[in-house]
């Protein structure tokens, strides 16, 4: 969108919201724990942080910018499209701006009716729908736009796949905001959860079925009008940028198996395209930061995000498999007192309380955070384990 009512670099107004950043999100502990080895001792705990945690440089580009909008148009009505990013306690001050989110219902419809001329529209990290931008162009409103470049890189390979007319295999969650901005740009798509999803498609090219059960299981997860007989001839991986990088490897390589046994080699660059590494650097850090920690002697693992948060999920996940005990919490307020922490299964939307999580005496505990996760967050989750282990060595 080349026109002056598009934002894409922010206003020049970074140094004069600094202060309030670093007022709402870090935090002088944890920089103090960067310091000494990710590690700190209190009363028998020991926490060991992972190397690579918490904000990412795409997360704080798109929160720096919502400041600045805020500031560069102080009697304007702002809103934003979804949530910034995966995170309760910066939406929540994101309200209290008086940046007001897009209604939508039950089904995720947005209603954009109530935006005026004039108005401005912050769009998150994840990006928005070729749709939604037509939309909001015609809207005649103000957009700022705080897409992550590495969304974008994702959308460039899109588009490439497109213009070769190659259906994008897109390893993602279909209702995540990311993957809706990214299937958008392409005609034909076909998103994939998992590995386990992959393998149902390739099996299809290989051996055959039926169309009809083929859509009803990608149900909501394709394009429209989209024909398994005719659009998985010539495909392309693409990826939600917050995916295990691993699975998508695992992916895009079984999908080239795939083509080569159907096609032979010396078509298979006619059937076939490789997605290049389009997983976010910060993702991958932090992935890797989660596969070095579980090797360490722990006795549990914490992992703090906002319960929605992609990336956070996949750490969780790598810690559930590394066979310790794991919580996933998305802030301090999950640690009750009693010795009781509410956190959220890796499978399930809802979540459970578990009793006597902390061990009695000592314990090292592994901390991770997602990108979406500022450090006053996990500082205040560390203050809070001290005072309920403080509060169980205290004599009755």
């Amino acid at each position: 969108m080349k026109n002056p009512s598009y934002h894409r670099k922010g206003f020049g107004l970074k140094e004069e919201v600094q202060f309030d950043l670093k007022s709402a999100y870090e935090s002088d502990l944890i920089a103090e724990l960067r310091r000494n080895g990710n590690t700190l001792q209190r009363d028998g705990i020991t926490i060991r942080l992972a190397q690579a945690f918490g904000f990412c440089w795409g997360v704080d580009r798109a929160v720096s910018m919502a400041y600045e909008t805020r500031r560069y148009f102080p009697d304007r009505q702002i809103w934003i499209t979804n949530e910034i990013i995966h995170n309760p306690v910066v939406n929540s001050h994101l309200r209290e701006m008086e940046i007001k989110s897009v209604p939508s219902d039950a089904d995720g419809t947005k209603d954009f009716s109530g935006i005026g001329r004039g108005d401005v529209v912050i769009l998150p990290a994840f990006g928005a729908s070729i749709q939604e931008m037509q939309l909001l162009e015609q809207l005649r409103c103000e957009i700022v736009d705080t897409t992550c470049p590495w969304v974008s890189r994702v959308w460039n390979r899109v588009a490439k796949y497109e213009a070769s007319e190659f259906t994008a295999i897109i390893h993602g969650k279909y209702n995540h905001e990311e993957t809706v901005a990214t299937s958008s740009r392409s005609k034909h798509h076909l998103i994939v959860h998992n590995l386990a999803e992959a393998e149902w498609v390739c099996r299809y090219i290989l051996e055959g079925g039926t169309e009809e059960e083929f859509l009803a299981k990608f149900q909501n997860a394709h394009s429209q009008n989209f024909s398994p007989g005719k659009h998985l001839i010539r495909v392309g991986i693409a990826n939600q940028t917050t995916m295990l990088k691993g699975e998508t490897e695992q992916i895009g390589k079984l999908f080239e198996r795939t083509m080569l046994t159907k096609y032979g080699p010396d078509e298979l660059d006619k059937h076939f395209l490789s997605p290049g590494d389009t997983i976010c650097d910060a993702t991958q850090e932090r992935q890797d930061a989660m596969l070095s920690l579980v090797e360490e002697k722990l006795d549990l693992l914490l992992v703090i995000g906002g319960f929605n948060s992609s990336n956070t999920s996949h750490l969780q996940e790598i810690a559930q498999t590394s066979g310790l005990p794991s919580f996933h919490i998305d802030g301090p307020d999950c640690i009750g007192s009693g010795n009781v922490i509410r956190h959220k299964p890796l499978k399930g939307n809802g979540q459970v309380l578990t009793h006597d999580w902390l061990p009695k005496t000592e314990a090292i505990i592994g901390v991770t955070s997602g990108a979406s996760t500022p450090d006053q967050v996990v500082e205040q989750v560390l203050e809070r384990i001290f005072a309920v282990h403080s509060q169980r060595l205290s004599p009755a």
